[in-house]
């Protein structure tokens, strides 16, 4: 339970096994593959021995299988947005695969052919879109002008002149009415808009003059008339055009009904290919020589044997050199990953370190340490049995349906296993979906509550500070094993074991004061706290050359004890979040039970389901978030700096499938 010891591995093979040696690397998802054209103090070998190894780039397929990658993606959407209604289209199902039953069923040749045919079909039915869309907008402004008889375009006559346009409806009674005062022109409305209204003029060629002072005035917007036919003709025609269009359209969207299931195929493909950009991508990390290729990785120890059962099966003993070698200070400084190691059911927490900061490598992991105290506040947080049932089968029921991505199912993961203190808490409190346990069941009493939320608040406020107080000390503890495996003895004393001396030696002298009536109790407890004070004070003046700096920076460290108090009161939301969420449960029972009986059990059956699936949202959210902030305010700072590098190992996108090893009936124990 710690980060995992890392060595550098080095792989030497003829360059004809590259790609199948990605392929079992890719496959094992568990080296690092270093990047050999970055020039390191480590990698002073490349200059020496290969100079201009990377003076010119690899030829790869990266680029080709990107540009596949777009078609893939593009034919995907194009399949899932588009065909008949009543065809389902069904996606490639999750499952666990080896990287090996992932490509070798996969025909190249074959999928190529059904790509060009499905990107045919986008083609022709993109063009079918376009087409009707440009049918439509024609048919909306036709539509405008459609009593309009002749065509305006070609109106012939040496003595009349047609305009056509539009003005501000608003505008319309005054412009007809000054049109009729200066000229003899015709005025027709063609169409009428809320906004606006289309108008058809016909005047003498000798008021063109007065005509325009008058469409100007008013602002008319003229009109030219594009098509050849008159706009009732021309309505037609395009109708008539629309209507093909939706047949050809049906007919497009019946071929890609019938390749429903190639949906599935598409989508397998682009796992495939992504796998092979994987491995294009990183060959430009490699030295490759004229026929020699060079990998470096990172590899932890506890892949070494796999790395080397699999490379032997597939090659035989002496084909490919495979070396491990410790790595440098200088690597361990700058470059090495940390890859954290830890018991599956510690595992899933291993999150909520990811999110605060990885350990750099040689630091201690904290996610075993902070596991159980978390474990222990979410429970005391939610504290429902109702609710850590539902928790529990519907993390049991969503892992036996499904096959979950790594990260998701490693969430479920993670809920499933808060949902057992959710239910023991529930118990402690007497809690199943806010109603109380029946204090007998067959003539048996029970215990519960242990503690009641409603007489026993001040024992559970007093338990919560505990409990924070433990973790506390635990912290500290850790912070002076640190500084001890480092040899920092003086530091391990004044930053750790003198700071759990002095909130020991209070918590003695407190009790001896306050509930056991002890003096000796008290003396020992003060005489505790006095000597860690002092040590606090004392050490700084020792380590520093300026005993005058040493001493204020002691004081100033003594100072630090304010702030223990204000972690230990944080502790107190694990009562606070416990006693809310239950009374809020309670409440809504009561509001329930408050109605008459048809509405309560018809509108308060749904009512009540709504209210405790929202409470139950809000009680996991906040025992997640408050559960997450304890450990990194006042449980990490005492103790861990973080910083890690995360371990990268070359694997695949699993954008469809997750890839493992070996092939499972079930998925891989997150």
């Amino acid at each position: 339970m710690a980060v995992s010891k890392i060595e550098k591995v080095s792989i030497i093979l003829e360059k004809k096994k590259l790609e199948k040696v990605l392929q079992i690397l890719q496959g094992l998802q568990a080296i690092e593959v270093r990047d050999l054209s970055n020039k390191s103090a480590s990698n002073f070998w490349v200059e020496d021995y290969f100079s201009g190894a990377f003076e010119k780039k690899a030829r790869t397929n990266e680029e080709e299988t990107n540009f596949l990658l777009l078609q893939i993606e593009e034919a995907i959407l194009f399949m899932q947005r588009n065909g008949s209604v009543n065809q389902k289209k069904t996606g490639l199902r999750r499952q666990a695969l080896s990287l090996n039953e992932l490509e070798e069923p996969f025909d190249e040749t074959q999928f190529a052919e059904d790509l060009k045919s499905i990107l045919q079909i986008k083609k022709e039915w993109t063009a079918v879109q376009e087409k009707k869309s440009k049918a439509y907008e024609k048919e909306t402004w036709l539509s405008t002008w459609q009593y309009l008889d002749i065509n305006p375009s070609k109106f012939d006559s040496t003595k009349t002149k047609i305009t056509i346009g539009s003005l501000r409806e608003t505008a319309q009674v005054e412009f007809i009415e000054a049109l009729n005062q200066q000229t003899t022109a015709y005025v027709e409305e063609l169409f009428h808009h809320p906004n606006e209204t289309y108008i058809g003029l016909v005047y003498l060629n000798n008021q063109q003059k007065v005509i325009d002072e008058i469409l100007s005035q008013f602002h008319f917007t003229k009109v030219d008339y594009p098509y050849n036919e008159s706009p009732k003709k021309e309505l037609q025609l395009v109708q008539e055009e629309i209507s093909t269009l939706v047949q050809q359209e049906k007919e497009l969207a019946a071929m890609i009904g019938d390749r429903a299931a190639q949906l599935r195929d598409l989508q397998w493909a682009e796992e495939v290919y992504l796998a092979h950009l994987e491995r294009e991508r990183v060959k430009n990390q490699l030295v490759q020589a004229e026929h020699l290729t060079i990998i470096q990785g990172w590899v932890a120890v506890e892949d070494k044997d796999q790395l080397l059962t699999q490379c032997e099966k597939e090659f035989g003993e002496q084909a490919i050199y495979i070396s491990f070698e410790e790595p440098t200070s200088d690597e361990i400084g700058t470059e090495i990953p940390t890859k954290l190691k830890n018991h599956p059911l510690i595992r899933p927490f291993e999150m909520l370190t990811e999110m605060y900061s990885l350990p750099k490598y040689g630091e201690i992991d904290p996610t075993p340490w902070m596991a159980p105290f978390y474990f222990v506040f979410f429970g005391m947080m939610v504290a429902d049995i109702g609710y850590g049932l539902v928790m529990l089968l519907g993390t049991i029921g969503a892992q036996k349906l499904m096959v979950f991505p790594r990260g998701t199912a490693r969430f479920v993961k993670f809920f499933q296993i808060l949902s057992i203190p959710t239910i023991l808490w529930g118990f402690v409190y007497s809690s199943f979906f806010g109603m109380a346990l029946p204090k007998t069941v067959f003539g048996v009493t029970l215990p519960f509550p242990i503690l009641s939320t409603t007489d026993d608040m001040q024992t559970i406020l007093i338990l919560s500070v505990i409990f924070g107080f433990i973790q506390i000390l635990l912290g500290l503890f850790i912070a002076g094993k640190e500084h001890i495996k480092r040899k920092e003895y003086l530091s391990a004393i004044s930053n750790g074991f003198s700071w759990q001396g002095i909130l020991i030696g209070i918590a003695l002298a407190a009790v001896g004061a306050l509930l056991l009536d002890n003096q000796a109790l008290l003396m020992v407890g003060a005489i505790i706290a006095g000597l860690s004070a002092l040590s606090i004070l004392i050490i700084p003046i020792i380590q520093s050359p300026s005993k005058l700096k040493g001493a204020a920076k002691g004081a100033y460290n003594l100072y630090g004890i304010t702030s223990y108090i204000g972690d230990l009161v944080s502790y107190t939301r694990l009562m606070a979040l416990g006693i809310s969420g239950g009374s809020i449960a309670s409440a809504f029972n009561l509001l329930v039970a408050f109605m008459p009986p048809i509405a309560r059990f018809t509108i308060g059956i749904v009512l009540i389901l709504v209210l405790h699936g929202l409470n139950l949202f809000l009680s996991l959210l906040g025992a997640y978030v408050h559960g997450a902030r304890l450990q990194y305010v006042e449980y990490f700072g005492k103790f861990y700096s973080g910083g890690g590098r995360p371990f990268v190992p070359l694997k695949t996108a699993e954008k469809y499938v997750n890839i493992e090893t070996k092939k499972t009936n079930s998925q891989e124990e997150i």
